[in-house]
């Protein structure tokens, strides 16, 4: 009888477990595909999001690309001392934007659209803290109206930042926000503590659902669009977990909550748009290939080598013309990779079940035969 077509006859080698994972050196796996653009060392590319989004404007600093810093702070002030207030950790100044309402409640504060009701806390050692950035003016604001003054240049930093960017990146990092019972301002940090004081009345928890990721975030894009056409926007998720959850749950399930929210949030809106890219960050750290060998002893802060890793991905496939130091490894090893267990005992990477075989198990041999035989022709 005559062959009759398959779906998964003549996969590409990235979309079959084994040839794509199993069979690869671990520091050699790259999931990322083709993005629809690529910036080069002209592009002005921005950034915000949660702590690990650091990690790429340094990395974008350290190879001499355009890193679009609109507020650098003075000219005179020194480099340490820079450093120390947080000038340049992004930018802008406005500090960690860890969810998706902060990124939206950013872009209107910038534009006039939103003024809080709640925005200036007291410093517990003394002055004050901008409430929606509480920790970029470490010894705090000595005055109400200093921190006015600094909030305005700030403002119109972020506006410049949105409206001349070509490429935006932002990482996601969190859906576990604390937010204004007032008017729903998202905040970045809870008061209590270092400043400001908590009121169960003024303050409510709030874990934004995938829905409201997803809607927040194309409104974003929708407004970044209107005000600069050109900008191009990757989106990538933070793999660090949560520190602390506020829910009821166990850490763990809610960071894997967490994240799994924010990676379909995050899938949807680079679908439903041209020219916005996923990265897959938390991919290549949290990855099962590796083995949780891209954390540290806390599980919970990425290595070097991870950072690298993502580094090596980021500009094999964003940048234009990438030199030979930013490229990844050859993709493929020349023999199959045996694995320790976490366990200790070595293992196989596949078992299938000679009775009851998994669906996906069957799945796989027979894209291995079809495989094999392709090599043999």
């Amino acid at each position: 009888m005559p062959r009759s077509p398959f779906p998964y006859d003549g996969l590409a080698r990235r979309a079959v477990w084994k040839r794509a994972v199993a069979d690869v050196a671990p520091a050699d796996i790259d999931p990322q595909v083709a993005p629809p653009f690529t910036f080069d060392r002209t592009s002005k590319v921005a950034s915000a999001g949660s702590c690990f989004a650091q990690r790429i404007a340094e990395a974008l600093v350290a190879r001499k690309y355009n890193y679009f810093v609109t507020e650098a702070g003075p000219a005179s002030m020194d480099p340490a001392e820079r450093a120390r207030r947080t000038y340049g950790d992004y930018s802008a100044r406005f500090g960690n934007i860890y969810t998706t309402v902060q990124l939206m409640q950013l872009f209107d504060r910038a534009f006039g659209r939103f003024t809080p009701a709640d925005d200036i806390w007291e410093r517990h050692a003394g002055g004050f803290v901008d409430a929606n950035r509480p920790r970029v003016e470490p010894d705090g604001f000595p005055t109400r109206e200093a921190l006015l003054a600094d909030r305005a240049e700030h403002l119109a930093a972020v506006r410049r930042m949105f409206e001349e960017a070509d490429v935006f990146v932002f990482t996601l990092g969190l859906t576990e926000s604390w937010r204004s019972t007032i008017d729903g301002t998202a905040y970045p940090a809870v008061p209590g503590r270092a400043f400001g004081t908590f009121d169960a009345s003024a303050y409510a928890f709030d874990n934004i659902a995938v829905v409201e990721n997803i809607e927040t975030l194309r409104r974003f894009i929708t407004a970044l669009r209107e005000v600069n056409p050109k900008v191009d926007v990757i989106l990538t998720v933070s793999p660090v977990p949560l520190v602390a959850t506020a829910t009821d749950e166990h850490v763990l399930t809610a960071t894997a909550y967490s994240k799994a929210v924010l990676r379909v949030a995050a899938e949807e809106t680079a679908r439903s748009f041209e020219r916005v890219a996923y990265f897959a960050s938390l991919e290549i750290v949290t990855g099962t290939f590796n083995e949780a060998a891209y954390f540290e002893a806390d599980r919970r802060t990425v290595t070097p080598a991870g950072v690298d890793h993502v580094l090596r991905s980021f500009f094999r496939h964003f940048v234009t013309a990438p030199s030979a130091a930013e490229l990844p490894p050859p993709p493929l090893p020349a023999a199959p990779v045996r694995r320790p267990s976490v366990l200790g005992a070595a293992r196989p990477l596949t078992v299938v079940g000679a009775k009851d075989p998994c669906d996906q198990d069957e799945l796989g041999a027979y894209i291995a035969r079809e495989f094999s035989e392709k090599k043999k022709a």
